[in-house]
């Protein structure tokens, strides 16, 4: 185990949902000291999510949250995922062997509905927000019925190997820490990479496990990879590839096997010395998902703060300039409506020092644009300029010539009208954007 971490640091969080039990007639919310040990030891602040009624509504109460540890506990409700036979169409375990799995395991064959809701709503956060996740055993079944995946109700009465020399004893309630079985560790895998010195030469790809279950995988999520098989086949182990990698914050595994307390008699010493990795791995992925969500925070604050700066940094406009825009504004409207047809009589001579003002102003606010941009606000300039004289040599004074003007427009194609309008609509919004440069300050750098 790493040595203590600094708490002068704010660490990251990791929620990790109890088991409830009852101890002198009054229900006892516990987790296990073995996974709270090294969640601290590793760095990370265990938060212990009770499992009491309606909690499971109340989930955003616990953020931020930057891992989620989840452990043993009470069999999933079967009709939260497909208990039947996938090859020959069993609707799962008949009343009669249900029974019998209740008085062979009577603490883990109940259901906990809270439990069920508020783990799989974890579960499912991780999966879509990419939080880390780690599943010991219960936890590892939690991780794949919220991904679609199902389960045995129970290993010993539907695994098909089990009638073969292959069974396996997934339980052993006279020796539960001591109990061990075989695991073959797949090659390419965390599991292999974190247990690596200590397969090989004659044990082959094999470790031993403690286990305490009477449930399985039974079809695999198709997300998830399989890690470690036990000998009758039950996947002891799995993982999303797409979604390992501890530095930067991924990790979604299940553990169907107990490795923090895989410890030699009368020690803490672990069987093997890659037993503690998957918890120093989680919490490694952990510390970086929370930095993560630190820089993403810090980003987000840089923005709003920078959205202050400038809106406080806009000046009003003095009076002079108020007056200005108002004349450059009237301009391109009187524009604008001689080219669409509305102002098809000759402008007033104030009209005309209007439309002077904006086409002055678009030959001279180029200073600071590139050539391409000032040659063309120059030609908008000219446009908007010559729109009086195609108006004074097109019409006429004398109202009669109104009909004329109007027919005028009527020869031209509605191509020809819509192309003219489109002009005039880009036009107006370039001149636009080039008066709020003039008349605005640059905005200030945005700075942490």
């Amino acid at each position: 185990m790493s040595p203590s971490p600094d708490l002068s640091r704010v660490l990251p969080r990791v929620l990790i949902v109890s088991r409830r039990t009852v101890r002198k007639n009054k229900f006892v919310d516990f987790v296990g000291e073995y996974h709270l040990d090294l969640i601290v030891g590793y760095g990370a602040v265990p938060v212990i999510v009770p499992r009491v009624a309606g909690v499971h509504a109340m989930l955003d109460s616990f953020e931020p949250i930057h891992g989620v540890l989840l452990c043993e506990g009470e069999d999933i409700d079967p009709s939260l995922y497909d208990a039947g036979d996938d090859n020959n169409d069993k609707d799962g375990l008949t009343p009669e062997q249900l029974e019998a799995v209740r008085r062979l395991h009577p603490s883990d064959a109940a259901v906990d509905h809270e439990k069920d809701s508020i783990e799989l709503l974890l579960a499912r956060r991780c999966l879509e927000r990419g939080i880390p996740f780690l599943g010991i055993c219960r936890g590892s079944q939690v991780l794949n019925v919220a991904c679609g995946g199902s389960l045995y109700q129970d290993v010993d009465q539907e695994l098909p190997s089990h009638v073969a020399d292959t069974a396996v004893c997934h339980m052993d309630y006279a020796d539960y820490d001591g109990h061990r079985h075989p695991v073959r560790v797949l090659p390419g895998t965390p599991l292999q990479e974190w247990f690596a010195e200590s397969l090989g030469g004659e044990v082959g790809d094999e470790i031993m496990v403690n286990s305490y279950h009477h449930q399985g995988v039974r079809r695999l999520a198709e997300r998830f990879v399989p890690m470690a098989f036990a000998p009758d086949g039950l996947v002891e182990g799995f993982y999303d590839p797409d979604a390992y990698s501890p530095g930067e914050g991924k990790f979604i595994m299940g553990l169907q096997f107990h490795p923090e307390r895989m410890r030699k008699a009368g020690s803490d010493e672990f069987d093997y010395p890659g037993c503690a990795k998957a918890y120093r791995e989680f919490v490694r992925g952990v510390v970086a998902y929370q930095a993560k969500l630190a820089v993403v925070r810090r980003f987000q604050d840089v923005v709003t703060r920078g959205r202050s700066a400038v809106t406080a940094a806009v000046p009003k406009l003095s009076h002079d300039m108020e007056k200005q825009r108002n004349v450059l504004v009237r301009s391109f409207s009187l524009a604008k409506n001689m080219y669409l047809g509305a102002g098809d009589t000759k402008p007033a001579e104030a009209e005309r020092r209007d439309l002077d003002a904006g086409a002055e102003f678009l030959e001279t606010a180029s200073a600071a644009l590139s050539t391409q941009q000032e040659k063309r606000l120059k030609q908008m300039g000219a446009t908007v300029r010559n729109a009086s004289g195609y108006l004074n040599s097109r019409l006429k004074v004398s109202e009669d010539r109104e009909a004329t003007a109007r027919a005028l427009m009527g020869k031209m194609s509605a191509a020809q009208l819509s192309s003219l309008a489109a002009f005039y609509r880009a036009m107006g919004a370039t001149c636009s954007d080039v008066l709020d440069a003039k008349l605005q300050p640059t905005s200030p750098t945005l700075q942490e």
